[in-house]
């Protein structure tokens, strides 16, 4: 598949009408993911934490997009610095994500609580039950993170549901302010 490349303001950006729908982005998507050394459960999780990360508002596809600039799907990616010095994590490389540098094989969401006595004949120490919990949203909890930074930026603008808002927003995403006149000025940042 090739890709077109879209310079100028937003209105010079092709609209929504034209996108591929989410699961034909994603099926797109996935050898890329699986590349990066993820398994197919790691995929998988990322589909599902994808789809429920949209019910904070945002398209999956906006939020596909996002992991594949910022990590290309590796759940394992190192988080690098932002222009602020500011270390940025996981698949959506944001500030408030953890990350899992060099790990794959993560877990998708945290069980269901049960009662503590159950979890205290499975589990023995403190720090056992530490790292069950933390485990358990490893994969959620990046594309949350990632996903409510994104909906903030949607917010800073005029929060619309329409190509012009998405694409400045990820823009402003990506690079932490905006040239109107030029989407793809990073500013510093990545310049597409």
């Amino acid at each position: 598949m090739s890709f077109q490349s879209y310079s100028g303001p937003a209105s010079s950006f092709p609209p929504k009408s034209s996108w591929k729908d989410f699961t034909t982005l994603f099926n797109i998507n996935k050898p890329t993911m699986l590349q990066t050394g993820d398994s197919g459960e790691d995929v998988g999780r990322i589909y599902n934490a994808i789809v429920d990360a949209a019910k904070l508002g945002v398209e999956e596809r906006v939020i596909l997009c996002i992991i594949m600039q910022e990590s290309r799907g590796n759940v394992g990616v190192n988080g690098p610095k932002d222009q602020d010095g500011n270390t940025t994590g996981g698949l959506m490389q944001a500030e408030e994500s953890p990350g899992f540098p060099g790990q794959h094989n993560l877990s998708q969401n945290p069980s269901p609580p049960r009662p503590l006595h159950h979890i205290e004949k499975a589990i023995q120490t403190t720090a056992d039950v530490l790292m069950f919990w933390i485990r358990q949203a490893q994969i959620s909890s990046m594309v949350q993170a990632g996903t409510k930074h994104y909906k903030g930026n949607l917010e800073q603008l005029d929060n619309a549901d329409t190509a012009s808002t998405i694409y400045r927003a990820l823009r402003l995403y990506n690079s932490g302010s905006i040239n109107e006149s030029n989407l793809s000025d990073g500013k510093g940042a990545t310049p597409s």
